[in-house]
């Protein structure tokens, strides 16, 4: 289900990205603007630029107006994300209506956000940071999407799923990015290997605060304990 260079057939950014549009949809983008081999893009190591260029993805591609969180928080590649989402209709295309647990959901919303403005789903976001929440729950109410998505906080740290389920919940699908790192030394060493590879001798900050980018013995305990816990809820969602 994915073209050549590895993304859905449904994305709308496989075929990369048309800047003039970009620009004319969302014109605080033209500040981020640069010209590299002949053609327009923006310095991936700025993280600043790189949270505008979603930004104005998001106002172009998905309608999604306001995006607005803490620099702190990890600002999620539109791009890859959506790959997922279609990735996931594909799944439940036999489906007349969709219900999303979306694990982990961040300060940016963004499984959310672009699973309403694709296939006009609807979801329980969780996460364990009330801030984080804080700003999913602005987000959601500055898109009108107030209906649409229902949050709520993970209040123990060692549970993925228990605490937040519920009598009556039935899903269609439960997701999660989990995070990726063991440790705050693991993930900034990670952080620098990045900055090196775009070119950037400069160690910067690609946000993300700690239970964006680590859990206690990182992405397979955490895949562990989510695996165990839906082993207790076998028929609350039909694919997890």
């Amino acid at each position: 289900m994915a073209d050549k260079k590895g993304l859905h057939r449904k994305n709308k950014h496989k075929n990369g990205y048309d800047f003039k549009l970009l620009k004319e949809k969302y014109p605080k983008i033209a500040e981020f603007v640069i010209e590299k081999f002949e053609k327009e893009t923006i310095d991936f190591s700025d993280p600043i630029a790189v949270k505008e260029f979603n930004k104005a993805l998001l106002a172009t591609h998905y309608n999604i107006e306001h995006w607005n969180f803490s620099d702190n928080n990890l600002c999620p590649p539109i791009p890859g994300r959506v790959d997922y989402i279609h990735h996931l209709a594909d799944l439940v295309a036999n489906e007349e209506t969709v219900t999303v647990l979306d694990i982990g959901t961040g300060a940016s919303c963004i499984y959310p956000l672009l699973g309403i403005a694709e296939y006009d789903w609807n979801f329980v976001a969780t996460d364990i940071d009330l801030d984080s929440l804080d700003y999913a729950q602005d987000i959601i109410d500055d898109n009108g999407f107030t209906d649409k998505v229902e949050l709520r906080q993970q209040f123990k740290e060692e549970h993925i799923l228990e605490g937040i389920i519920e009598a009556d919940d039935a899903f269609t699908v439960t997701m999660c990015n989990p995070p990726f790192y063991k440790s705050a030394e693991e993930a900034r060493g990670a952080n620098r290997r990045k900055s090196r590879n775009l070119g950037n001798n400069t160690v910067r900050n690609f946000a993300g605060n700690s239970n964006e980018l680590w859990y206690i013995g990182g992405e397979k305990a955490f895949l562990h304990t989510y695996l165990y816990e839906s082993s207790k809820f076998p028929k609350v969602s039909k694919w997890f």
